[in-house]
């Protein structure tokens, strides 16, 4: 796929992104490079087998539960309320 000088121009535009007359080329490069890659993904992925039916499906362990250590780290935090850590506030809320 070829991109051309007016394309990487209109999505500068749409972009709201300001684009120096030696940028151009550099860009259209970069955007052209980025396409292919994706063009390259999309069919390597294609031809992949269909995943799914196996999306909810974990090959590499055994479903097993483990220990949970919150309570041991919630009592060496510094403060916290019931299961929750209490932590300075940073963000104004008016």
């Amino acid at each position: 796929m070829n991109i051309t000088r007016e394309e990487v121009l209109k999505i500068a535009d749409i972009s709201k992104i300001a684009v120096q007359d030696d940028e151009v080329e550099g860009l259209r490069i970069q955007l052209q490079d980025v396409l292919s890659y994706a063009e390259r993904v999309t069919k390597l992925a294609g031809e992949l087998p269909d995943q799914q039916s196996n999306k909810n499906i974990n090959f590499f362990r055994k479903d097993e539960s483990t220990p949970s250590y919150a309570k041991e780290v919630l009592s060496r935090a510094p403060e916290h309320e019931g299961d929750f850590f209490v932590v300075p506030k940073i963000l104004d809320t008016k």
